[in-house]
């Protein structure tokens, strides 16, 4: 885990002192909650569900206002490329091994005291959650800090929600749903003064990948894979990767159907826009959106996610806040990660957590020269692949794999052995085809600087 230290004030904590200052106005402590809460921030944070990056072409209205009038990370990654400790990374700002969530059974494992929606919900703000909550999740439990939900259970059509106690099924094309729940929530901002939090978390683009009926036979723009797509040897490999079968035909194929799906996620990020500068609070809203985590499009013969490869961990993320500075449409080339959104929202909001953060805020200018990225096996069957844990840089990846696993609870079993190792210079091999650790002699993985980052690594998993 990266140790070094933000360099100066907040963003936020400039803009806000420099506001107050011309307006005459003090500063005062977060205790004061009501003396603040016309300078806090709205914030919507939209999460999707299994949205690999390279899906701009789907999302034009998104871009156009997040990329195009706000902040584009070219470097977002998800800790955990997996649905629900991704999840709890953005609730939590910690990585999987520390909020214990380690795999999609084991939602309960998240301590609720650390999340973004408690903090919020204590200092005032009214808070809603309209889509997916954590996976396992017994969608008859009210989720906690939302004052207001509409809880989906996984599906696309006629779904079946929780709205705010009552479960019940609710016609329609379940990304309109939520787009229409979340729309009338930030219209009661017209008689409610506090600031609000949406948590909006459509199923788009998860599989089945039903796409709504207007967008069923839109043409997607061709595709050719990408070079990892055709890979012809993958001996280099561990064997999960070796045995994969999925071909350019099933890459073309998930890829159409996901970017189908977005387009409706894209009518519903276009309409929250609308409805924000009706109300005049384009400004002073804090938006973020971020994919829970990537996708393989028969990337070296595999689909899903759940592995060390950057289709899996690389996600869109885009950033929006013109009243803090963030609204010029910028690109920020820095690596960042789901664990960055709640010390972000938090420190924009003026709030000081009493947990611990694994991630830093985005509005100040701390940079880190890599991120962990990790993934437990679940259960103690042969197929698949094992545990994993992944320094991920700029310029360099190094994996290992260990023989552990985790049980429905997240709880973790095993003799902690490496089985395997990669190593990728992203420079020269952004597609990951050749793992220089296959058949490396001891002094070439000294030269490759393998006895370093072993040990960075074995840090981070600790830390």
């Amino acid at each position: 885990m990266d140790t070094s230290k933000a360099s100066g004030p907040s963003r936020r904590g400039v803009l806000a002192g420099a506001a107050a200052v011309a307006a005459g106005a003090t500063v005062p402590a977060f205790a004061a909650a009501p003396a603040r809460a016309a300078a806090r921030p709205n914030v919507l944070l939209i999460v999707t569900d299994d949205q690999p990056r390279q899906t701009e072409w789907a999302t034009p209205k998104t871009v156009a206002w997040l990329a195009g009038r706000g902040v584009r990370f070219t470097n977002g990654h998800a800790t955990t490329p997996l649905c629900a400790p991704s999840r709890s990374s953005v609730f939590s700002g910690r990585y999987a091994h520390n909020h214990g969530v380690r795999n999609n059974g084991a939602s309960r494992s998240l301590d609720q005291h650390t999340t973004l929606q408690r903090y919020l919900k204590q200092a005032g703000y009214r808070t809603g959650l309209f889509g997916k909550y954590l996976n396992s999740w017994d969608l008859t439990e009210a989720p906690p800090h939302f004052e207001e939900f509409a809880l989906l259970r996984p599906s696309y059509v006629d779904g079946t929600f929780n709205v705010d106690g009552t479960v019940q099924t609710v016609p329609g094309y379940t990304t309109t749903v939520v787009k229409n729940r979340t729309l009338a929530f930030i219209d009661k901002s017209r008689t409610d003064e506090r600031p609000w939090f949406a948590y909006v978390t459509p199923y788009a683009s998860h599989g089945p990948n039903t796409p709504e009926p207007k967008y069923a036979g839109t043409d997607v723009p061709a595709w050719d894979g990408r070079p990892s797509v055709p890979e012809a040897d993958r001996s280099d490999k561990p064997a999960y990767v070796r045995n994969a079968t999925q071909t350019l035909a099933d890459g073309r194929l998930t890829r159409a159907k996901q970017l189908r799906t977005l387009r409706s996620v894209d009518d519903a990020v276009g309409a929250f826009r609308d409805k924000l500068a009706a109300l005049g609070q384009l400004d002073n809203t804090l938006v973020i959106y971020i994919g829970d985590n990537g996708f393989n499009w028969a990337d070296h013969g595999l689909g899903g996610k759940g592995v060390p490869y950057r289709p899996a961990h690389e996600v869109p993320f885009y950033l929006s806040w013109p009243a803090g500075g963030l609204g010029g449409g910028t690109t920020d080339h820095r690596i960042v990660a789901n664990i960055d959104i709640a010390p972000t929202v938090l420190d924009a909001a003026g709030i000081t957590p009493d947990t611990p953060h694994d991630g830093r805020s985005l509005l100040g200018g701390h940079s880190r020269d890599h991120l962990l990225i990790e993934w437990w096996r679940q259960g103690t069957g042969t197929e698949g692949q094992n545990t994993w844990s992944s320094y991920v840089a700029k310029d360099r990846q190094y994996t290992e794999y260990y023989e552990l696993h985790t049980d429905a609870a997240g709880n973790v079993g095993g003799t902690g052995r490496v089985t395997f190792r990669e190593y990728y210079d992203l420079d020269a091999d952004p597609y990951q085809l050749s793992n220089s650790l296959h058949l490396a002699t001891p002094a070439q993985e000294k030269a490759l600087g393998i006895p370093g980052l072993a040990a960075a690594l074995a840090a981070d998993r600790v830390s």
